[in-house]
């Protein structure tokens, strides 16, 4: 059914339809118009039998969550930003169980100072937590994406999380198609848990390992990462068959068979990204754009085969590691280890920063012209940053650094110093 829908009540839609169980989650933006979407259906009746668990904290969303996986039971919850850092602890837990849990992550920038808005440093943040990370370009990939993470997390008893941007999808309304209950439950079966507590068949989960096997508990954990590599793509293929259309898998490129520069990038930003070198391609500039749908597990087979001929690899991310640099180009460089593109690394979008196509086409002719720094931030404001050094060089009490900025720019009002 074709309707035109807020992404946040698309997703909600796709999750009543993997007929969930349990659905645990604490408030937070961007993510909350998802959750009461589905408290509502609960409320009416029409998403049963669920029950929905009103919790006091992230950290208690997915402490519900592990309990109520670990009883056997179909399980969703969501967070953003602080609230996903406040359960990292039981994130850890779910992933170390092999408890099958899908989550939302409505991506947003971790504080301090606060910001409200899209970036990819929450769920970047937590990227060796041992979970599944599937990035949606668009609202309609965020809904085929959970439906596809139901079957991913339970086929291979591991957590799922996916993640689209913040505000940018979860908040704009756009034509998606919802597919019908029947069409879902044949895609998806009944949950046959791989371990479940029982009172009949009394088992533990969790116990205490010691050195004689962490490890190899640790390992199997990747090694089920790695059988993810292969289950990935047949879980998006299938879901093609039944629903004629691709959503999903591991990458996906946009005119990069004859492409010299190739732009890797993750979620909403692709589609920006498109828009741009279909304008550069009409001024003969041989152009494509890689995206990349799942980083964990990271394609390396699929990126390096991908890139392997491009000249040059711009990869852009709304992340990056700080006194580093990229987070997502240093695992496309371990792609492309022996070969010769030249990679550089565009940081942009921090915080909600727009991402323009003007921006994009400056950026981008640079680095074909060779003039792009190895480590770039694009439209960073280097004239307030040189003035915050200056400051602190100057005086020992400069101040807190948001709040000088935000005089800076003219923010806030402010004494001149």
């Amino acid at each position: 059914m074709r309707k035109q829908t807020e992404g946040s009540r698309a997703v909600a839609e796709a999750v009543a339809l993997a007929r969930p169980e349990v659905i645990c989650a604490y408030p937070i933006s961007p993510q909350t118009h998802i959750v009461e979407g589905l408290g509502e259906m609960v409320k009416r009746g029409t998403l049963t039998p669920c029950e929905f668990i009103n919790v006091e904290s992230e950290f208690a969303a997915m402490s519900v969550a592990i309990g109520a996986s670990a009883a056997g039971a179909r399980t969703y919850t969501a967070t953003a930003s602080q609230g996903l850092l406040f359960m990292a602890e039981a994130i850890y837990n779910a992933s170390g169980l092999g408890l099958p849990i899908v989550m939302t992550v409505a991506n947003r920038a971790i504080g301090a100072p606060i910001n409200i808005w899209n970036d990819h440093s929450d769920s970047m943040s937590q990227r060796d937590c041992g979970w599944i990370q599937l990035f949606a370009e668009s609202n309609q990939e965020a809904l085929d994406l959970h439906i596809q993470a139901f079957k991913l997390a339970e086929e291979l008893s591991m957590p799922v999380m996916v993640c689209m941007d913040g505000f940018i999808l979860t908040h704009a309304y756009e034509g998606v198609d919802i597919p019908e209950q029947a069409e879902v439950d044949a895609f998806l079966p009944p949950y046959v848990p791989r371990q479940v507590l029982d009172p009949a068949d009394p088992v533990s989960i969790g116990a205490m390992v010691g050195p004689e096997a962490f490890m190899e508990v640790r390992y199997l954990a990747h090694a089920k990462q790695l059988m993810a590599l292969d289950v990935i793509p047949r879980i998006a293929q299938e879901f093609a068959q039944r629903f004629g259309r691709a959503s999903g898998g591991l990458v996906r490129g946009y005119r990069t068979d004859d492409a010299e520069t190739i732009v890797v990038a993750l979620g909403s930003v692709i589609g920006t990204l498109k828009d741009t070198i279909d304008e550069m391609r009409a001024d003969g500039i041989a152009i494509g754009v890689l995206g990349i749908q799942s980083f964990r597990p990271f394609p390396l087979l699929a990126v390096r085969e991908a890139l392997q001929k491009a000249e040059r690899v711009v990869v852009l991310e709304k992340s990056f590691s700080v006194g580093l640099g990229g987070v997502v180009s240093t695992d496309v460089r371990l792609a492309l280890a022996g070969l010769d593109p030249r990679v550089t690394t565009v940081v942009a979008g921090l915080g909600g920063h727009a991402i323009t196509k003007a921006s994009l086409h400056r950026t981008l002719r640079e680095a074909i012209a060779g003039t792009l720094e190895p480590l770039t931030f694009m439209d960073l404001d280097w004239r307030i940053v040189n003035r915050q050094l200056e400051r602190e060089a100057q005086m020992r009490r400069s101040g807190p650094i948001a709040e000088n900025l935000l005089r800076d720019v003219g923010a806030v009002a402010s004494k001149v110093r």
